[in-house]
């Protein structure tokens, strides 16, 4: 039978003891992370969430409680009493190595079976039998330092918007249904059968309520779902930092942003953000980096080569930009030995499936220089085109070509992270930056429509609403996006608070009035009773711990995550339910 804690006080956590304690008593609460029997001392490692202290037990220890630490194991849960003394071995490379307690009694609170790996840091155990065991991988000492920082980042946020005059209100999990870009989570309800509530994508048109409601800055750490494939930096649970203000412009919102990443860094982490944080448009963001979410920490940008090769015997070439396309490429410098022919190939299949029809490039080997297309320049277009690229002896060009502008971007965007990978770039510190002046909309080929690029409540820039109907192309948005080393943190804009003009973006958007007026009624109506300007953002708790961790997945920085397939390995679900359960929401399974 276990003993308990009854007249027990724990008085410090293990990992806090250092030599400033030595004569003090202390009690202790822990789990065992090893136990040595040396016959006449025993040594036991005792472990909590703050670190290990070493618990000493000799010929000065009662028998009996010598007896009993002779019979821990690993992961037993223990309490001790005792008087903290110097080690006569110390352990640097334990913060409480210079210290032990000499153990005066001891209760072992419960046994524990033989766990399936090791308790500690950095261990290889698959990822899949760590998972399904998150509670034991949890204890380890680096997950536990992961979900420590989240807490502090988290209480940080709090602090800041507090300081900042921001209400935290709690907006509902269970709410109506409406387009948000990606699928909802479906709640049926029982006593409404046939009908559903869904799970928030993000607390959208109840932080903007709020404003009408007049509470002026709101915040929340919110909860959200959405129903998509997973990969590293997705879950379909997640935690965003929401916030909306009234009587803002961009500017305002900018602000307010930068100022709480720039403290997040300097509480949690100690380092300094230089402000104001740097900006690039929409397009300029994709003209040098190919990417809305660009990593700034290295170079190796686009180039254009659209006017030097609009004319030359290369038909790609000449053939896209002279029916409207471009023609860009990256340098990659001193890489002509690491890029080889069979890197190429390897390179061109991975264009190739995402979307290019092929890759071309130029090699400036030691002894010359090596290309796809060389044989179709003359000596003066190859000249420049190498001077264009400030291409030199040992560098490699690589050059996407197409008659779709954004195509060559994107790809050429993705190819640019390839290289760094495989080359190894040093991508250190933190790069944080603001992409502004997005596109309203963005044509989608399977619809052939266009499609809002963010919500379809964004503001678009006042110059912008002429274009509305007859050019949509041209319309931007006042909206903007936080982009750190390349991940997307933060998202927001100024939203339209003019009824009318809510309606006419909803009907650019290809909804009917009727569709309008079901999933946007309330919302429109709420316009209609003086709605201030207002605009807001929303930022990734989850990657914002993950980028200042240095992590590369979410898993690492969410206490019960879900796998690939969006299953939890730990409790087993999705699972089944019984046929009662679906009786009562009216629901049947169809095989």
């Amino acid at each position: 039978m276990s003993d308990t804690l009854k007249g027990f006080k724990r008085s410090d956590y293990c990992g806090t003891l250092d030599s400033s304690d030595v004569g003090r008593q202390v009690a202790v609460c822990g789990w065992v992370q090893r136990q040595r029997d040396l016959g006449q001392l025993i040594f036991v490692d005792l472990r909590d969430r703050t670190g290990i202290v070493q618990l000493a037990f000799d010929d000065s220890t009662d028998s009996e409680i010598f007896d009993r630490a002779a019979g821990v194991r690993s992961e037993f849960v223990l309490a001790a009493k005792g008087v903290v003394r110097a080690r006569s071995s110390i352990n640097r490379e334990l913060p409480t190595g210079e210290v032990e307690i000499a153990v005066s009694e001891l209760r072992i609170l419960n046994t524990a079976q033989t766990p399936p790996f090791e308790i500690n840091a950095n261990i290889t155990t698959s990822e899949a039998i760590r998972l399904k065991y998150r509670y034991l991988d949890l204890r380890r000492p680096d997950l536990q330092h992961n979900m420590l920082m989240r807490h502090r980042i988290a209480k940080a946020t709090r602090d800041y918007f507090d300081a900042q005059g921001f209400i935290e209100l709690e907006t509902p999990m269970l709410i109506k249904s409406t387009p948000e870009g990606a699928r909802d989570f479906l709640v049926p309800s029982r006593i409404h059968r046939g009908r559903f509530y869904a799970l928030p994508q993000s607390p959208q048109l109840y932080k903007q309520l709020s404003m009408v409601a007049g509470f002026d800055r709101y915040m929340q750490i919110a909860r959200c779902f959405r129903d998509e494939d997973l990969r590293a930096d997705r879950q379909p649970e997640f935690t965003q930092i929401d916030l909306e203000m009234s009587f803002v412009d961009v500017e305002d919102v900018l602000e307010i942003g930068e100022g709480f990443l720039s403290t997040v860094f300097r509480e949690v982490l100690g380092v300094e953000l230089s402000l104001p944080l740097p900006r690039l448009t929409y397009t300029n963001a994709m003209e040098r980096y190919g990417s809305d979410k660009p990593d700034t920490r290295f170079g190796m940008e686009l180039i254009d080569l659209t006017d030097i090769v609009k004319d030359c015997g290369f038909g790609v070439f000449a053939d896209a930009a002279g029916k409207g396309g471009t023609v860009r490429c990256i340098t990659v410098e001193n890489a002509a030995s690491i890029i080889t022919r069979k890197e190429i190939d390897r390179l061109t299949e991975m264009v190739r499936g995402i979307g290019a029809k092929g890759l071309a490039w130029v090699r400036l080997n030691p002894d010359g220089i090596a290309s796809s297309f060389s044989k179709f320049l003359s000596e003066d277009e190859m000249n420049a085109l190498l001077e264009r690229a400030k291409a030199s002896k040992g560098d490699v060009v690589l050059i996407i070509a197409d008659r779709r502008k954004k195509r060559v971007l994107t790809t050429l965007g993705a190819l640019r992270l390839e290289i760094a990978d495989k080359l190894k770039i040093k991508r250190d510190g933190y790069n944080p930056v603001w992409i502004t002046d997005f596109p309203y909309f963005e044509w989608d080929e399977e619809q052939q429509q266009y499609v809002a690029m963010h919500h379809p409540f964004t503001a678009p820039l006042d110059e912008c609403v002429q274009h509305l109907e007859s050019s949509p192309e041209k319309v931007f948005a006042k909206a903007y996006d936080l982009v750190l080393n390349g991940i997307e943190l933060a998202s927001g804009s100024i939203r339209i608070t003019d009824s009318e003009l809510q309606q006419s973006m909803f009907k650019a958007l290809g909804l009917s009035e009727s569709e309008i007026d079901e999933k946007f009624g309330f919302l429109i109506d709420a316009f209609k009773y003086g709605a201030p300007p207002h605009g807001g953002m929303a930022l990734g708790l989850d990657r914002l711990v993950m980028q200042m961790l240095g992590t590369s997945t979410l898993r690492d920085v969410v206490a019960f995550p879900k796998v690939q397939n969006m299953s939890e390995l730990m409790t087993e679900c999705p699972a089944e339910v019984d046929s009662v359960q679906l009786n009562d929401i009216g629901i049947a399974v169809i095989e």
